[in-house]
Parts: C-alpha cells; structure tokens; sequence
C-alpha cells in the first residue's frame, strides 16, 4: 500500500433537479482507493447541505478526510444549465470552499503528491501547495494539467511544472500548454524533450491522446513508448483522465515497466468512458 496526497478541489455539477459529486482529485482518489492505496484528500468544505454529502461520499469510497478543512466558504459548485437541444453550460463558482485549501502537515514521508491546475487559480493554493512541497517529502509529485477556461495561467502552470515528477497532458490540452509556456514545436517528441529540458525534475510526460492511444516519454533515456486505446462504446468522457492518471500512477509505484502501467491505465479509462458515472462501480481485478 502506497500513501497519496491528493490536492484540491472537491465540487458538486449542479443540475436544476439534481447534484453530482466530482473534481479531478476526488476522482482520481476514488480510484487509488480501489486498489487498495492509501489517498488522503486535502481539501476544503463549506458547512453545509453539500458539504455533508461530500463527506458521506468521501467515507462510503474509503478516501482519507482527515486532512479535510471545514470552512465559512460554501462548498465548491458548477451551475449547470440547459439550453437548446440539451446543450450544457457550465458557471464554475469562485470564492468557495477548495479555493482556501490550508494544512499544518510538516515533515511527513508520502509515496506521492497528486494536484492539478485548476486548484491553482487561487494565490492562497499556490502558496499552500509551495509550503507543502518545501515541508514534506514526496517520493513523486503527479501534475495532471486541467485546462479549464479562464482559470489557468503561465504562472501556475510554471508552479506546477517546476514541481512535478510525473506530467500528463491530454491531446486537447497540449495546445495552450505549449503556448502558455511559448514553446513551438512540430513533433511531440520534440514538445518533450524542450519541457524536460526547462524543467529537469520531470522524470515522465504521459500524454492521452484519446481514440489514438497513450504514450510516455522518459526523460532519462529519451524513450517514447506508445499505447493502443481500448475499445469501448462510450457513454461519457468525464473521469476518464482521472481514471487514467490513477491507474498509471498506481501501477507505476508498484514497480511495473512503462508499457504496462500505460496498457492498464488505457483498460481502465475504456472501462470508464463505458459508464456515465465518473468513478463507475468495478473490480480492479477485472481490468
């Protein structure tokens, strides 16, 4: 069993009848839990209605809350509305609960660090996040880049990059994290080679490339090594990249090659994308 701290927000999509739990790092929490791993969520929320539930959810999927502030904010929320044909929009409330995230862990021993740039958008995360790192040590430091309009900066993807072990980017958000850190590149190879030249302390890139597969670059051996997607009739997309990051993760702590930590991260995330709910009820031992 592995210990992982997963950074930041936990919020609830708001629909008119209904609200559903979610944020990258609870669901990728959810997942470790799964199989067996230790993730402690460190995160913030409000005293309320849905502040309530996310606990009772959190517990009922054995993620560690003791790290879990309660705050005056509310809880984290994303309105959602329907508009012509069903079409989503989505309002991303601000000044809420995991946009205050706050600890008084020092000088703890973790297998990993889990966070990603949406937790960022707030300087009072930054800062957190800067003493976490400087007061604890982590044997790896996961960044999962989350690219969501307009809650992302050079800054913070700079903070995020200058810490991490392990990166994965998605295909759609490969784009704006090339040009948020001026880099013009015609290969992917080529992208990750610059990115772990400008920040030596990435060991790994992982990159998802949907229908296309998985690959990883290791920056010690310059080695690209590639993942067929697995089939799946998809019903939703959302966790999936949660689902992914967790897998690999967990398969990478365990000692496993690259091609097999990218395989089975790609069999789970089919699984995923098969079902509507971001964290679907499953056996590891099935994937």
């Amino acid at each position: 069993m592995h210990t992982i701290i997963c950074f930041g927000e936990i919020l609830f999509d708001v629909y008119p009848t209904d609200a559903f739990i979610g944020g990258a790092p609870l669901n990728f929490a959810a997942h470790l839990s799964r199989y067996g791993e230790s993730a402690m969520m460190l995160s913030a929320l409000g005293e309320d209605e849905l502040g309530a539930k996310a606990l009772g959810w959190l517990e009922e999927n054995k993620i560690d809350t003791s790290l879990i502030k309660c705050s005056a904010l509310p809880t984290g929320r994303c309105n959602v509305t329907l508009g012509e044909n069903g079409v989503p929009s989505y309002e991303l409330l601000c000044d809420v609960a995991w946009d205050k995230i706050s600890t008084e862990l020092c000088s703890c021993r973790f297998d990993a660090l889990y966070f990603g740039t949406l937790a960022l958008r707030s300087e009072h995360n930054r800062a957190t996040l800067e003493r976490l790192i400087a007061n604890n040590d982590f044997g790896e430091i996961f960044v999962d880049v989350n690219i969501r309009k307009p809650f992302y900066s050079a800054d913070s993807l700079a903070l995020a990059l200058s810490n991490a072990t392990i990166l994965k980017i998605s295909d759609e958000e490969l784009p704006t994290v090339a040009s948020l850190l001026g880099v013009n590149f015609t290969y992917t190879e080529e992208f990750c080679e610059h990115i772990c030249k400008k920040f030596d302390n990435i060991k790994l890139i992982v990159l998802t490339l949907g229908a296309n597969g998985a690959l990883c670059y290791e920056a010690s051996t310059r080695r690209l090594t590639k993942t067929a997607a697995h089939k799946a009739k998809v019903a939703s997309t959302v966790g999936a990249g949660d689902s992914f990051s967790a897998a690999f993760l967990h398969k990478y702590l365990g000692g496993s090659p690259i091609e097999t930590c990218l395989d089975y991260a790609s069999r789970l995330a089919a699984l995923v994308v098969s079902h509507y709910e971001a964290v679907p009820d499953y056996s590891p031992e099935k994937i």
